[in-house]
C-alpha cells in the first residue's frame, strides 16, 4: 500500500510540466507555418500582378501609357488579392515601343513589394519580406507604337 502511495504522488503535476516544456516550440512551429503561408500567398499575388501589369503595358499604344496602365494593373491585382505592400516598385522596360513595326518586340514588367508582418510580432519571426516578380509579354508585331 505505501508503494501505491509513492507512484500516485510523483506522477501529479507531470502534464502541466510537459506542457510548458512543448508549448513554447509549438507555438513557435504555428507561427513559422503562418509566416510561410503568408509568404507563399504574397509571393503567387506578386506573379499575378506582374503577369497582368505586363498584359496591361502590352496592350498599350504608346510606352507612357504602357507605364502608366502597367503601375495601374499591378496596383489593381495587389488590390484583388487583399496585399498591401509596405513598399512597391513597379520597374516597366518600354524598350520594345522602340523596335519598328513588323520585328517582333516586348514589354517586360519587374514588381519588387516589401511585405509587412508587424501584425505577427513574435520574437524570431521576420518583421518583413522582399518578393520580386518579373513578366515579359509579347507587343503586336503589326502594330503601331510610338
Amino acid at each position: 500500500m505505501i508503494t501505491k502511495w509513492w507512484r500516485m504522488k510523483g506522477d501529479g503535476g507531470s502534464a502541466a510540466i510537459e506542457a510548458a516544456i512543448l508549448a513554447p516550440p509549438l507555438l513557435a512551429l504555428i507561427g513559422l507555418a503562418i509566416v510561410g503561408g503568408r509568404i507563399q500567398v504574397a509571393g503567387g499575388a506578386i506573379e499575378a500582378a506582374a503577369h497582368d501589369a505586363a498584359r496591361a503595358a502590352s496592350i498599350s499604344r504608346t510606352a507612357g501609357q504602357a507605364q502608366a496602365d502597367a503601375r495601374a494593373a499591378a496596383a489593381a491585382t495587389l488590390s484583388q488579392q487583399g496585399l498591401h505592400c509596405a513598399t512597391l516598385t513597379v520597374v516597366v522596360d518600354t524598350s520594345g515601343f522602340s523596335v519598328p513595326v513588323g520585328q517582333p518586340a516586348t514589354v517586360g514588367v519587374a514588381i519588387t513589394c516589401v511585405v509587412d508582418f508587424s501584425d505577427l510580432v513574435a520574437d524570431g519571426l521576420p518583421g518583413s519580406k522582399t518578393l520580386n516578380a518579373s513578366f515579359v509579354s509579347a507587343l503586336d508585331t503589326f502594330r503601331t507604337r510610338s
